[in-house]
């Protein structure tokens, strides 16, 4: 396994830079006076959004997905990036994290007319329509409760992405071989293979987000990493 991460970042080395999509200080002062609540603004440090979406590849204008997007903290950054000419989908399931969120997810359509809030399955949203797709923080929990399930549910984003279509993966980083399902981890590599193999091509890698201080023993929600773990960034494409 250490052989097939090895392979993976020197072929990927010359993509880790990648041209910026987006005016990330406009994007960051836009966030700053954006009428979202303070709980909203205080987590925009350690996610470090508009870096990271401009490494992702999103553009103003584009038609955005977020995925399992709970209370929808990503959608509202993501509608406030693509601007008033771009879309977000709020992609849920349903179920009680949707029904004890919906207060603050109606406050943010309310907010950000450009995002509509789809609960159901992305299957319902027709085949090649969505330019960028986006799951911050989950892959690790569908992966973990079943691979079978985690290849079901994101080929369906595959489908639903254009051709050419990225798709950002952000999670905690895990350490193979450890107990990631306890820990609420997944590693590299297992997050790779796992995507590739629904057809996705990895396109970079990105260190924007890492904490060398987080030795990947401690779940993400200790108070000891104060919401602060160390995360991989993983640029996919649909290939054309």
């Amino acid at each position: 396994m250490k052989v097939f991460i090895a392979s993976v970042l020197a072929s990927l080395c010359f993509l880790t830079q990648v041209n910026a999509q987006l005016d990330v200080e406009n994007v960051k002062r836009s966030l700053e006076n954006s009428g979202r609540p303070l709980a909203d603004l205080e987590r925009d440090t350690n996610r470090k959004a508009p870096e990271v979406l401009s490494f992702l590849g999103l553009e103003k204008g584009m038609k955005a997905l977020d995925l399992v997007a709970i209370g929808g903290w990503y959608s509202e950054v993501l509608a406030i990036s693509v601007g008033p000419a771009g879309q977000v989908i709020m992609q849920n399931n349903p179920g009680r994290m949707v029904d004890s969120n919906i207060d603050q997810i109606n406050e943010r359509l309310l907010r950000r007319p450009n995002i509509s809030h789809h609960i159901g399955p992305v299957s319902d949203l027709p085949s090649n329509s969505i330019d960028f797709a986006l799951t911050a923080l989950n892959f690790h929990d569908i992966y973990n409760r079943s691979s079978e399930e985690a290849h079901d549910r994101f080929t369906q984003v595959f489908n639903a992405l254009k051709p050419g279509g990225i798709f950002g993966v952000i999670d905690h980083q895990g350490t193979e071989g450890a107990d990631n399902v306890s820990l609420h981890r997944i590693a590299f590599a297992d997050a790779v293979k796992s995507i590739t193999a629904m057809g996705f091509a990895l396109t970079g890698t990105s260190d924007l987000l890492a904490n060398q201080s987080d030795d990947h023993t401690l779940g993400p929600f200790d108070p000891r990493l104060g919401r602060n773990t160390d995360r991989f960034i993983l640029r996919f494409v649909k290939p054309q």
